[in-house]
């Protein structure tokens, strides 16, 4: 089977310690609209932007396999194809739950990670994703209104507050023929990371916003609990994209738990 073409770019100095980034699942979806605040407070990294197949740019996935390992093999085969060695990663949601995968099955590819809003085993609200995207693509199909009331309702504490440049370019993205195609479904089968979240050796820092409707605080607690080296942080008055809503917060936290320490 073919690699799937994968959208990515390197930005920031040419030298230096690569992170890896990686978007959430929801429509639209993609990881320059997901990240953009916090890469623009980060130009001093080097960071390997990545769209996950179905996502933004990039094309579509012919494996209905589990999806997270599905995912961490398209990356993995990117890594090699790219000759990037052992990277940190920031990741969303989807993002983190195939960061984790890739962390548990090959762990010299993976140095530290920083996930967010994650739900790679069971006890989140995995039908409430389902429900998302069959309200958003359903009835008369979607539109930047649709796009601005999930966001609102579901991504962001302060709803008032997304910029109309953030609903544009997650609608666009939406709408691509790619994203179309697996609206609803093809989008590979749910899997549970219970048994390989022991073998997560990186250390990893999950963050949490507060009023996060996919899963309580809770659960990420019992997630740091899972891991070897799990830390947890939660952020209040943010929802499931405290990268976009607070990015200034979500640098900082970069910035500490990611860059190396210059005494090592």
């Amino acid at each position: 089977m073919a690699a799937p073409a994968v959208a990515h770019a390197l930005t920031g100095p040419p030298d230096g310690p690569v992170t890896l980034v990686l978007h959430g699942g929801g429509p639209g979806c993609h990881s320059a609209s997901d990240f953009a605040g916090v890469l623009a407070l980060r130009r001093d990294r080097r960071h390997l932007v990545v769209d996950l197949p179905r996502y933004g740019a990039s094309g579509a996935l012919d494996d209905d396999g589990p999806a997270f390992t599905g995912y961490a093999g398209v990356l993995a085969g990117l890594l090699d194809r790219l000759g990037v060695g052992e990277v940190d990663v920031l990741a969303q949601s989807l993002g983190g739950s195939v960061a984790l995968r890739l962390a548990a099955d090959e762990p010299h590819r993976v140095r530290r990670m920083l996930v967010i809003g994650s739900a790679p085993v069971p006890g989140a609200d995995a039908g409430l994703g389902a429900r998302v995207r069959a309200d958003y693509y359903g009835g008369t199909g979607p539109d930047p209104e649709k796009m601005r009331r999930l966001i609102a309702d579901l991504e962001w504490h302060d709803g008032d507050a997304v910029p109309e440049a953030t609903v544009q370019a997650r609608y666009r993205a939406s709408t691509t023929p790619v994203a179309l195609a697996t609206a609803t479904g093809g989008r590979g089968a749910p899997e549970d990371l219970t048994d390989a979240l022991p073998r997560v050796a990186a250390p990893t820092l999950v963050v949490r916003g507060r009023h996060d409707p996919f899963a309580p605080t809770s659960y990420a607690a019992a997630l740091v609990d899972a891991l070897p080296a799990g830390d947890l942080a939660v952020l209040g008055r943010t929802a499931h994209h405290p990268q976009a809503e607070r990015p200034d917060a979500v640098a900082r936290l970069a910035a500490s738990f990611l860059d190396p320490d210059p005494r090592s």
